[in-house]
Order: C-alpha cells, then sequence, then structure tokens
C-alpha cells in the first residue's frame, strides 16, 4: 500500500521519470529480491529532499520507520532461537552491534545504496550519499518495502542475508562490539584517564539525529553519528579507536 503517488527515479533533465532506473532495479538484484510493486523500490529510495524538489513524490520516511521494527525483530527473534544459552544482557548486546545507524551504513555501502538513492541539490551537495545516517535510514526503508512488497519471510531471509554473518561475529564476541568499554580501557591503561562524550541532538522527535564527540585528556579523539544517543557514542568511540591503533 502507498501514501500517495509514488516518486520516480529521474529522467536525463533531472525530471520525474517513469520508473526505476537500471541502477535501482540492480540494487534489487543485489539485495536479492524481485519487486513485484516496483513504485515501493523507488519510494525507498527517495529521501526527503528529493521529494521536496518533486511534486506529489512520498519520500522514504514511513518506509524507515516500517523497516526499523521489522529489522529488530528479525535480529531478537534470531537470536533468541539461535542462542538459548544467552541471558537477556547478551542478546541485547549482540542485536545493538548489528542494529545501529553505523552498522546498517556499511552494509548499505556495501551494496552500493548511496550510487542509487535519490537526494536533493543540497543534500547532494554537502554530501548526502555518503552520510552514515542517510544510508542506514534508506537501508531500513528497503526492508521496509520488501516486507509490504512480499511478507515477513522474504523480509526475514533478507535481514538474515544481510546481517547474518555479523550477528554471529557478535555472538562470538559481543564485547568486541563495545566500542565505549574498549576505548575507556585502552585510555585508562595509557593513563589518559576516562572518555567524556558530547551529545547533540537535531531533527523532528519522530526522526532525531545525534552527533557525539569524545574527548580524552581534554582532546577530541573521535567523532560519530546515529539514530540514537547510544549510537552515536559507540560510533565516536569506534572512531577514537580507530585513531589510536593508526597513531
Amino acid at each position: 500500500m502507498n501514501d500517495a503517488r509514488p516518486p520516480q527515479e529521474p529522467g536525463a533533465d533531472g525530471s520525474a521519470g517513469a520508473g526505476p532506473t537500471a541502477g535501482a532495479l540492480a540494487l534489487a538484484g543485489r539485495l536479492g529480491h524481485r519487486f513485484a510493486d516496483r513504485a515501493l523500490l523507488c519510494q525507498a529510495l527517495s529521501h526527503r529532499s528529493w521529494c521536496a524538489e518533486q511534486p506529489g513524490a512520498v519520500s522514504n520516511e514511513r518506509l524507515e520507520f516500517l523497516g526499523d521494527a521489522v529489522l529488530s525483530l528479525v535480529v531478537a527473534e534470531h537470536c533468541y532461537l539461535a542462542y538459548p544459552e544467552f541471558a537477556e544482557g547478551r542478546l541485547a548486546k549482540v542485536r545493538s552491534a548489528v542494529v545501529n545507524a553505523r552498522a546498517l551504513a556499511e552494509v548499505a555501502r556495501s551494496l552500493g545504496v548511496g550510487d542509487v538513492l535519490l537526494v536533493g541539490r543540497g543534500e547532494e551537495a554537502s554530501g548526502g550519499r555518503t552520510k552514515t545516517s542517510l544510508l542506514a535510514d534508506t537501508l531500513e526503508a528497503l526492508i521496509g518495502a520488501v516486507y509490504l512488497d512480499a511478507g515477513w519471510q522474504a523480509a526475514r531471509d533478507l535481514v538474515l542475508r544481510l546481517l547474518g554473518e555479523r550477528i554471529a561475529a557478535a555472538s562470538s564476541e559481543p564485547e568486541h562490539f563495545d566500542h565505549k568499554s574498549r576505548l575507556q580501557e585502552a585510555t585508562v591503561r595509557l593513563g589518559q584517564g576516562v572518555p567524556v562524550y558530547e551529545v547533540q541532538g537535531s531533527g523532528p522527535d519522530h526522526g532525531r539525529h545525534y552527533r557525539a564527540e569524545v574527548f580524552v585528556a581534554g582532546s577530541r579523539r573521535g567523532r560519530g553519528e546515529g539514530t540514537s544517543k547510544k549510537d552515536a557514542e559507540q560510533a565516536a568511540a569506534a572512531d577514537a579507536l580507530a585513531r589510536l591503533v593508526d597513531a
């Protein structure tokens, strides 16, 4: 079910086209899903900045909302069934290791989502196609689109194809994905004290976005972003850890 006239991919002159481009269909192929309703694929790839320039177009925000819920449930169900020996706390760590903006954006980049994402002129100029938040949101929208197009099993299969290996890795070593704890262990060991995080949020309540900076011994060591404060802090800690390794 669509909200209104579905957005279409732009034509060569920048105007609305008649359907998904070859690039969008190729992305669907990489996802392993053949859309019965191609309008859902178009909508999933339509950022609100692009829709603001296309009269009647519908953004991917509602699909993102749905896909986020489907994703979380699929991962939670899979972990619950696959790891009966895990306590609630460990299950939560495994889920958070894969259901966060940074991890989802990495998957989106590997699929080439940014290459076919529809963004407005301003977002294009600011590098929107490479932004972690936009890529993660679009991947969630694609999951939502697959769910509407073909149901629960198709969406479940998609999520596990995309994240199955990450779930397995997180389940075998969940602490490895807790970047904040690892960073604190490293800085304390080096005699640099405990990291301090500063987080700023922006956007409406239904679509908040957070940017975090982490400071060690008074110096900024990392930056990160996410759709929750926790995700942003974890991303900043991962950035700081990478800099410590490279130093």
